[in-house]
């Protein structure tokens, strides 16, 4: 073999590592998840000030898995293009990502911006649905926002949208998955969102509600998640799964003080609410006394063994800094688990790098083996990246 020939193999090795280094792998850490990949940068969009916001889903096949995640159009605060990238092999490489919702797509006379994926695959089917915000581009933020919908027949390769037939016509803004519940033999599609046209409106309101759907096609308001009667609490971005008790849901819910939305609860709580019925009524929202919130979005779920999890950041709030987080919060994931008819566990180390982190999203893909994604960023910048990695609580 010529010099030549073993410079050049020896310069494609260096550029690959490179590769690998910047767009593959992701940096040293701490925590319980394992397989850490990074799916997609910034940098790898010119256009975008960040990438934000992913959910995961199993794709056709055992080892596929689907993200989705939403690239920032420069000059506005949330709102972009959603784009999903399919893995072949659990996670360990990613594909070049698709465009599923793109603002430069005209709808008639209008152009729109979105934000805010959800995948979700009904039972016994092969179609896989992303439901999304859409928000006219001339809004400063995703606040307006409507349903969107779009299909893939192919495991993510290309997707179809659709139209949704609206009960409900109210502002919404999407955050977790679907749930399918049934009451009284009849099966139903349930949708958690809120809305906070507070923000905007002085006759505006900050609440949680729930959409359903016999079809993925058409959706009603189905139920609004009751407020606290002691003070009224800012609920959003909540996660229903089964409850502790048979025929049980429970949503597990974001908070921030109710006028005031900077400011957090006192002190820095999730809130809950229960169903018994199928998810047509709700108790009052109550305090979550073991589970920290401090007005970032947390996950939880359930196991196929009854056991719950909830993921979240630790902290203040983001922009907040104190002198255990001199770069404000939302910086190390931390999560517990809760025994079927036990409780929280004491808190563990999710992912802990030094850098920021939030939003994470998990899928059960074997029994208490799941695979999860998160937005992370720099010491001090947010949602640079997009994380995928693995967890394993059956043991």
């Amino acid at each position: 073999m010529s010099s030549q020939i073993r410079i050049a193999l020896f310069m494609i090795s260096c550029i690959s590592l490179l590769m690998q280094s910047v767009f593959g792998q992701s940096t040293q850490h701490q925590g319980d998840v394992s397989d850490v990949r990074v799916i997609r940068r910034v940098e790898q969009h010119p256009q975008a000030g960040k990438v934000w916001q992913p959910v995961i889903i199993q794709g056709d096949k055992k080892k596929d898995l689907l993200v989705a995640f939403g690239v920032q159009i420069t000059g506005k605060s949330d709102m972009g293009d959603i784009l999903v990238s399919l893995s072949r092999d659990d996670g360990d490489s990613w594909m070049e990502p698709v465009v599923v919702f793109d603002h430069r797509q005209r709808q008639g006379a209008i152009q729109y911006a979105y934000a805010n994926p959800v995948l979700y695959r009904a039972p016994n089917q092969a179609v896989i649905w992303c439901f999304a915000m859409r928000c006219p581009i001339v809004q400063k933020n995703s606040e307006e926002s409507q349903l969107c919908g779009a299909f893939t027949a192919d495991g993510g390769r290309s997707w179809t949208p659709v139209e949704m037939a609206m009960e409900y016509t109210g502002p919404l803004i999407l955050n977790a998955g679907i749930v399918e519940a049934e009451f009284q033999g009849r099966k139903r599609f349930l949708l958690p969102a809120h809305r906070n046209t507070l923000a905007s409106d002085p006759r505006g309101s900050r609440d949680h509600f729930i959409l359903s759907s016999t079809s993925l096609l058409e959706w009603k308001l189905e139920a609004f998640i009751p407020q606290p009667t002691s003070a009224r609490v800012f609920l959003h971005e909540g996660n229903i799964a089964p409850g502790d008790n048979p025929g049980e849901l429970k949503i597990v819910m974001r908070t921030a003080n109710y006028d005031e939305d900077s400011l957090t609860t006192d002190p820095p709580r999730a809130y809950s609410s229960v169903s018994r019925d199928g998810g047509r009524n709700w108790s009052e929202a109550t305090e979550e006394p073991e589970l920290h919130n401090a007005k970032s979005k947390g996950f939880f779920g359930q196991a196929t063994n009854g056991t719950h999890i909830y993921v979240y950041n630790d902290g203040p709030p983001q922009r907040t800094k104190t002198a255990d987080f001199p770069h404000g919060g939302r910086t190390s994931l931390r999560y517990k688990i809760k025994l079927a008819g036990g409780t929280w566990s004491e808190q563990k180390t999710f992912y802990d790098a030094g850098i920021k982190n939030s939003y994470p999203t998990l899928i059960e893909v074997a029994p208490g083996e799941f695979r999860a994604v998160w937005d992370s960023g720099t010491i001090d910048t947010p949602r640079t990246h997009i994380q995928f990695g693995k967890l394993s609580i059956g043991h």
